[in-house]
């Protein structure tokens, strides 16, 4: 059998395997659902008629700040769900099932392939699933169009791509599970520094270069503006070259661990 067969048909058994495996123990994956979700309802309820006055002048209410908070939810909770694949990663690591498979007649690449399908996957599905909570809150995007929905829809799947890419990193050079939870919590804590809870603007001037000067920010403003007409600028472009250079990163990064690890 060819090369690119091979792959085709070895990625999907490892895709049927992670699924199969995150299904059988849901508890880690809705540990890290919760907290957007949590986050979500804390700052609209809680936070929502006091921020609401930061954002958009005196006139504003909570329901704009709905509209403000969700963009910066839903890449909150893409950083989440990677944290999960780096520690599934690390978890094949430290058990040895990589190491049975290395001695099988299988692509070498099938296996990594397998957990960052698996995980985009799992984070459009929370993705979805934060989005339906933020509709019956109250969050409604009446001026975007269709072509702007699915632009947003890439732009998160994009954006899922390459953090998976870098968490599939931090699993495989994490000695335990432990470690590769810790290594990927700057996915988690990267959106509060953003612009996702309040505007650069409204921050001190010594930090707003921290949270204009990273991913997260371009690709919530990038949402904004496809979703609710905001200008978007130069963040557009900023967003897709981000997602780009941590997808190759993150490949590059994860290749060359895996094929030199002796575990």
């Amino acid at each position: 059998m060819s090369t690119l067969p091979l792959a085709v048909r070895n990625s999907s058994t490892m895709l049927r395997r992670n699924l199969l495996h995150a299904r059988r123990y849901p508890s880690l994956t809705l540990n890290l659902l919760l907290t957007p979700v949590v986050l979500l309802l804390l700052f609209v309820y809680v936070f929502g008629d006091v921020m609401s006055a930061g954002i958009a002048g005196s006139g504003a209410d909570r329901a704009d700040y709905i509209a403000y908070l969700v963009p910066g939810i839903l890449l909150m909770t893409i950083g989440g769900t990677t944290v999960g694949t780096a520690v599934s990663v690390s978890n094949d690591m430290t058990e040895g099932i990589i190491a049975r498979f290395r001695t099988m007649p299988i692509h070498r690449g099938s296996v990594i392939t397998g957990h960052v399908i698996g995980s985009v996957l799992q984070a459009v599905m929370s993705v979805v699933l934060v989005g339906a909570v933020a509709l019956a809150i109250g969050f409604r995007s009446t001026d975007a169009t269709a072509l702007e929905w699915l632009a947003a829809f890439g732009l998160l799947v994009l954006f899922a791509t390459a953090l998976t890419w870098i968490a599939v990193g931090m699993g495989l050079i994490s000695p335990n599970a432990e470690a590769a939870s810790n290594n990927a919590l700057p996915l988690i804590f990267l959106p509060l520094i953003s612009s996702a809870f309040v505007p650069i603007d409204a921050m001190p001037g010594w930090f707003q270069p921290i949270a204009e000067y990273q991913p997260f920010t371009p690709a919530i403003e990038t949402l904004r503006g496809l979703l609710l007409g905001t200008e978007t600028g130069h963040n557009g472009w900023l967003a897709v070259a981000w997602c780009l250079a941590l997808t190759v990163l993150g490949y590059l990064w994860s290749k060359a661990v895996f094929d030199r690890d002796p575990r």
